[in-house]
């Protein structure tokens, strides 16, 4: 019986050939854990903006493994030692380190599970995985973990300028349409370099650096915090709650048995045992869309309504503003949708809301991005760069919105 050949070639739309040339890596993607990815879509709701955005977390990690690969050619040749076994650790870390993420990526986070972040599902999922391969994810682990002694490997993990971000940029901007997203990641690659421990950038790729950031800051604004993409996944994350309260006052909705167990149970962290961890790797994209299109038609006027919008692409209306939203306008809307549709106080917090989201391109107090000048001195990308429009791109841009029915426009025009 002729064994299985686990040296494959997968072709992707942004680099060309992406080669699996590790059969542990290849038996890694093989594994029920990860084939979910496929069922994972990578930018949440944006699809409703951006036709094109359908693609998937597996797209992604794919993609980051690709480009680690590239990375760890580049390094080496510039005499950075990294061993066979280094080599493989760091490809299984970055090639697992989404894989945590839940339905929609991060509406799961804020709704279905009692605020546990992706990254810490990720890590039980990498120890699992570690149990189920013997002790062959070791290495790999301990560089997620930030725990391995060479600290520019964590870097290529998880940094202002990692895998993850490079390829994300990349492939985001491609399915989306978004073309300011788009960067020039070869370029990139091949100006990484290792200085005293520490990933740094040649001088000379300090252009492309710039390009990243803005790129990045265009993506956040146009693509992730476009202010459609918010309102959806803020329903989104609305009708899972309700979903949950509705269920634990004994209703019964219709759903997929794993999406049933955490409607039913409020996990946290610590309650993430073997068993619970099974039942969320059943969970996907899937389970959360048959469950809304079933909950359109509930009894329950607020999942129902909310379940619609989502469905019918007919949104709550979203304004953004530079400063706070007052507490009285919030008041007011409530108050009216309250006696427009016979609502309780709870029931209209579900359609009247405020809150603020957050964009940076570039933290200036974290770990800066590394220029490796060429007096084999290292500065910050801010203050190596002539262009000072990196100075304000390191600077946290608030704003803030407010979310409510369009009827209660169409009224107020009456």
């Amino acid at each position: 019986m002729s064994e299985i050949n686990k040296l494959k070639i997968l072709n992707d739309p942004i680099y060309g050939f992406i080669t699996i040339t590790n059969p542990l890596v290849y038996d890694l993607i093989q594994h029920p854990y990860f084939q979910r990815l496929r069922r994972i879509s990578q930018m949440g709701m944006s699809y409703l903006v951006y036709p094109g955005a359908h693609h998937t977390r597996f797209h992604h990690a794919l993609g980051c493994m690709h480009i680690m690969q590239k990375t760890i050619q580049v390094l080496k040749f510039k005499g950075t030692d990294i061993s066979t076994e280094e080599e493989t650790a760091l490809n299984i870390a970055i090639l697992l380190h989404d894989i945590g993420h839940g339905p929609f990526s991060h509406a799961m986070e804020h709704s279905i599970v009692e605020n546990v972040n992706h990254e810490a599902i990720s890590l039980l999922f990498m120890d699992r995985l570690n149990q189920i391969f013997e002790g062959k994810l070791t290495l790999a682990i301990q560089i997620f973990k930030g725990e391995y002694h060479r600290k520019f490997m964590l870097q290529l993990i998880s940094s202002q300028l990692d895998m993850d971000r490079m390829d994300y940029l990349k492939r985001d901007s491609f399915y989306s349409g978004v073309a300011e997203g788009n960067i020039n990641s070869e370029r990139l690659i091949q100006m990484f370099d290792v200085q005293d421990d520490m990933l740094v950038i040649e001088e000379k790729g300090i252009y492309s650096v710039e390009k990243f950031l803005v790129a990045r800051r265009l993506m956040y604004w146009q693509a992730y915090l476009h202010k459609t993409s918010v309102a959806a996944e803020l329903i989104l994350t609305k009708i899972l709650k309700r979903a949950k309260e509705l269920t634990q006052q004994g209703v019964i909705l219709s759903s997929s048995d794993p999406l049933q167990f955490f409607l039913q149970n409020k996990i946290n962290l610590e309650d993430f045992n073997e068993e619970v961890l099974t039942k969320f790797s059943y969970l996907d994209d899937f389970d959360i869309m048959g469950a809304i299109k079933s909950w359109q038609f509930n009894d329950d006027y607020v999942l129902s309504e909310l379940s619609k919008m989502i469905i019918n692409r007919d949104l709550l209306k979203i304004k953004m503003q530079a400063e706070k939203v007052d507490k009285s306008q919030v008041i007011e809307l409530r108050d009216r949708l309250m006696k427009l549709n016979n609502l309780s106080e709870k029931e209209a917090d579900y359609f009247v809301f405020k809150g603020k989201i957050k964009n940076q391109a570039y933290n200036k107090t974290g770990e800066p991005i590394h220029i490796l000048k060429k007096d084999r001195t290292i500065e910050d990308v801010v203050d190596a760069s002539d262009q000072l429009n990196l100075k304000a791109l390191s600077k946290p841009v608030t704003k803030y919105y407010l979310c409510f029915p369009k009827v209660l426009l169409e009224k107020a025009a009456c």
